[in-house]
């Protein structure tokens, strides 16, 4: 382990003067093994798809339909597929059976009702596809910012994830929300149209609304509820999110 986070240091310390095509080209050559980036479609992840596919290294790229969706999402997904023909983006669901159990003891939209109700929601319909969808990697790449919440400022760019045994890659994780957008519109990507209507993070439909002025970036998911709003897909360090 001590080797690891040593070779993560003085690869952090490279990537911090790359840019971002080259960082994702320099981790890509040098983190040996499986490859996946997840996409939920949100505008970061937009600007990294575009990117990793510009060149030719394997990367395997996936997302997670949860079956709770806006249909926005799944518009500007075709879009992202029709205008990015080389990498195919694979879909992982949850368990049927996962989802009659959730429903049958919660009901249809019981994450409403409790913290640990959402949070069974989760685990079921995201948590439990991902370690399906990153089973055997060596490196996840992620569109994680720091600046998106306070759990965030402490990351690196490259970390050990310990729960799931793998590098993760934060390749955006000191861009602004404003450099973001100006990459995007550059280079002419897709992204969600809920997000100029607001929704700055989406999740899902039931769980994401649009934010008012001033608020958190985070605010608009699970607004019901106080506190760090996570839903278990990135455990950094040793904190429970």
């Amino acid at each position: 382990m001590d080797k690891i986070k040593s070779l993560l240091e003085e690869y952090n310390n490279k990537i911090a003067t790359l840019n971002l095509a080259e960082s994702l080209q320099y981790v890509a050559n040098t983190i040996e093994g499986k490859h996946v980036f997840s996409t939920s479609f949100g505008i970061e992840d937009q600007l990294i798809h575009h990117f990793l596919d510009q060149f030719e290294n394997e990367v395997s790229i996936f997302t997670l339909d949860t079956g709770r969706q806006f249909n926005e999402t799944y518009e500007v997904f075709q879009k992202t597929q029709d205008k990015y023909k080389q990498k195919t983006i694979h879909v992982y669901y949850p368990n049927e059976l996962d989802i009659q159990d959730y429903v049958s003891k919660d009901g249809v939209n019981g994450f409403y009702d409790s913290i640990e109700s959402r949070k069974s929601c989760c685990f079921v319909r995201k948590v439990k596809p991902l370690k399906k969808a990153i089973a055997g990697a060596n490196l996840w790449i992620t569109g994680l910012r720091a600046e998106q919440s306070q759990n965030r400022e402490t990351m690196q760019f490259l970390e050990w994830d310990e729960d799931n045994q793998l590098i993760k890659f934060n390749p955006l994780l000191k861009f602004s929300l404003e450099e973001v957008e100006e990459l995007v519109a550059q280079h002419n990507i897709p992204i969600n149209s809920l997000y100029k209507k607001g929704y700055l993070s989406i999740g899902c439909a039931p769980c994401t609304r649009a934010l008012e002025e001033g608020e958190d970036f985070r605010a608009g998911r699970w607004w019901w509820e106080n506190g760090k709003k996570e839903c278990g897909l990135h455990i950094h360090q040793d904190k429970n999110n």
